[in-house]
């Protein structure tokens, strides 16, 4: 029996923020749909974890819109994010990762749209994709370090937001949109997105769809599962196709003291798992929001509301015959209000309730049917002075998880059953100073807390895309945490560079550890040389720290501001970026596994009028820092990548036509930080060379 708590009231408020340290970023013509010709002249506006509407940012924070993330988006949201500064990818494979933000995964990293929750079944195994598209995005945020605990404890990492738009939250005078389409050789994807907007004053309208189709992957070498003396499968990721779609509808009513507006969204997909040759996952993920502000004027000067219920399905299927079915039905409801300033200090408060039924059914349910409802009170005050800004948050939450066990087969009984009431509590310092014109520092201080999720109590059972029995603890602490970042940044024109430290250090750190036992397919201690039996991996907390460095900046060599100057010649720029964490269990004195290692990267961008042009490397070091159990070396390798862009006008429409290459030299490259590179050696590489071609209409 899971031991059953007191319930406690909900105390006060949490999160922190810390404010930030990112430039805002100039964003491109074609960032966004319905918006005036002179849209690169607008100033982009961070939103995620910056309630105030500050620019100057106290947290780390990256930014991708426009040909940003045109020229780099990927079928997966990891992917697309991997080498982003202190981003990595859990890569499952083409078809799923979620990003890794300073060394953590899984439920440290809060994945948002539009600001607020879109639950799936992705943090539970690293072979569930995230139901979102780029095809369909204007805007990804990253939110790196302390200041992301206005999200909860489950934000420790980071937060990655998706923004589409799909409920305006502005006036759309007019009509407009984009519509994509591209090609890519190395698996044959063929993918279109469209996305509409117009409006006028009083009301908005939202319409976007997309389609995604793709064949197995190509690699440099062939693979053992692939079929001797088959040209079909030579060379490819075995299992690796992948079809998605779907749309949106959304729409806003404005009044002179706010709006209020409504979305249902719908993402379907159908992939193989790479770790298996048979099995394929049919996924449906439905989401339906409502978002609306009122200013009453006063002391309260507006009020913020988003209340959304998704509704996330998906069945694994081996061969033709249904299998295992995760299920997530989930309510999410969020509301800020801001108040007017009190001398220097601004602020708001704000109220948070989601709830998450989840189910699994069938022979891998190796965790059982559950409830969480998590309830939290959270402030946000910053203090402006001559000389920079002062943040402060706090965050308390309640989270209560009942286990249901498996109530569709009464004679399933390794499954615990009872309730567990967690009270975490979260507090968050920042600070900006600005040193010169051209200098600004940055720091948070965040002690934050996570209750433990309802596999890290409750999973015993086997799980094929791990590699082992997993089994959870009933007994499992709260996670706690305090962290530190430190930043400075510098910004001459064109010219920036921005570096950042952090070190945070766990209590609690909850996390998988090998028993040394191998289990049968009944959950029995299997016979010494017994086969088709799976390693039993434990559920714990031990002391963990982690540290590292970011940074990243781009230095003008050729045109307006640069080191030389040519008539007509265009702008040359040398883009930057390198990171490295360590991640230590300080109760063992080994390395944490499926940590990034050194990274550094560069890449030459010239434009020159209509036309664009890049080319770059992302260099990985060796990682000989794992775990001596369930953990694979992986050897240093170079990607090499380049793009062309050619805009033109064609009456009101803008076009954008592109082509992009990557992994140019074929490189055979192992993820580090990819559980398959352990798991399925060497069945699930890289991908290798592909070249995309596209077209991108704004109008």
């Amino acid at each position: 029996m899971i031991p059953n708590f007191r319930r406690n009231a909900i105390g006060v408020a949490v999160l922190s923020l810390a404010s930030f340290a990112s430039m805002a970023q100039t964003q491109a013509p074609d960032a966004a749909p319905a918006q005036p010709a002179d849209a690169a002249s607008l100033r982009e506006i961070t939103v995620t974890g910056n309630p105030l509407g500050a620019s100057d940012l106290i947290a780390p924070t990256s930014t991708l819109s426009g040909d940003k993330l045109l020229l780099r988006s990927q079928s997966t949201l990891g992917e697309t994010l991997d080498n982003v500064p202190g981003v990595s990818s859990s890569y499952f494979g083409p078809n799923a990762s979620r990003p890794i933000i300073r060394g953590q995964d899984g439920d440290r990293i809060r994945i948002l749209q539009n600001g607020g929750a879109a639950p799936d079944a992705s943090s539970l195994s690293y072979d569930h994709a995230v139901p979102v598209d780029a095809l369909v995005t204007e805007r990804i945020e990253v939110l790196r370090g302390p200041s992301a605990l206005q999200y909860g404890g489950s934000a420790v990492g980071g937060v990655v937001n998706v923004i589409d738009n799909r409920i305006p939250s502005e006036p759309v005078n007019g009509f407009g949109g984009r519509a994509d389409l591209g090609y890519s050789t190395g698996n044959k994807e063929k993918n279109g997105g469209v996305v509409v907007e117009g409006g006028n004053d009083r009301f908005a309208l939202h319409v976007d769809a997309f389609n995604r189709d793709s064949k197995d992957v190509s690699v440099p070498i062939t693979l053992e599962c692939s079929k001797p003396g088959s040209p079909w499968t030579a060379r490819k990721i075995c299992n690796s196709a992948n079809e998605a779609n779907g749309g949106a509808l959304g729409g806003t009513l404005f009044f002179d003291q706010g709006y209020i507006g409504a979305s249902v969204s719908s993402y379907r997909s159908k992939y193989g798992t790479v770790a298996e040759d048979d099995v394929t996952i049919n996924m449906k993920s439905d989401r339906y929001a409502l978002e609306g502000e009122w200013r009453p004027g006063g002391f309260i000067s507006s009020i913020h509301a988003k209340l959304s219920h998704t509704d996330y399905r998906h069945t694994e299927f081996e061969g033709g015959t249904p299998g295992t079915t995760f299920s997530n039905m989930s309510n999410d409801l969020r509301i800020e209000a801001r108040h007017q300033k009190i001398g220097n200090f601004e602020g708001l408060v704000g109220f948070s309730s989601e709830t998450n039924r989840f189910a699994a059914d069938g022979e891998e349910a190796f965790a059982p049917h559950s409830r969480t409802r998590s309830n939290a009170l959270f402030l946000f005050e910053e203090y402006g002075t001559s000389w920079g800004r002062l943040s402060f948050g706090a965050r308390t939450e309640q989270v209560r998880i009942r286990s249901l066990g498996y109530p569709d087969d009464p004679t399933v009984t390794r499954f615990a059953i009872g309730e567990r009431t967690f009270n975490p509590h979260s507090a968050a310092f920042g600070a900006l100073v600005n040193l010169a014109p051209q200098w600004q520092l940055t720091s948070n201080l965040a002690y934050t807390e996570r209750a433990p999720k309802d596999y890290e109590l409750l999973a015993n059972g086997p799980h094929v895309a791990t590699g082992a029995w997993e089994v959870g603890d009933p007994n499992l602490k709260k996670e706690k945490s305090t962290g530190f970042d430190l930043g400075a940044q510098w910004k001459s024109g064109p010219n920036t560079a921005r570096v950042n430290a952090y070190v945070t250090r766990f209590r609690n750190y909850i996390g998988l550890t090998a028993t040394g036992r191998n289990l049968d397919e009944e959950g029995n201690v299997a016979e010494p040389g017994a086969t088709d039996t799976l390693a039993e991996y434990v559920y714990g907390g031990v002391r963990a720290r982690f540290t590292g460095i970011e940074a990243n900046g781009n230095l003008r060599l050729l045109g307006s501001d640069g080191f030389a100057r040519m008539d007509d010649a265009g702008t040359l720029d040398l883009e930057w970026r390198g990171d490295i964490v360590r991640a230590k269990n300080l109760d063992t004195g080994e390395p944490l596994p499926r940590i990034a290692p050194l990274r550094l990267g560069a890449t030459l961008a010239y434009n020159n009028g209509p036309w664009g042009a890049r080319f770059g490397f992302d260099y990985n070091a060796a990682q000989r820092r794992v775990p001596t159990v369930g953990a694979r070396e992986t050897d240093a390798y170079t990607l090499w990548n380049a793009a062309i862009t050619y805009r033109m006008k064609v009456q009101r429409a803008n076009l954008t036509w592109y082509a992009r290459m990557d992994n140019i030299t074929n490189k055979l490259a192992y993820s580090a930080t990819s559980i398959l590179t352990s798991t399925v050696y060497p069945n699930a590489p890289l991908p290798g060379r592909t070249l995309k071609v596209g077209l991108r209409v704004t109008f």
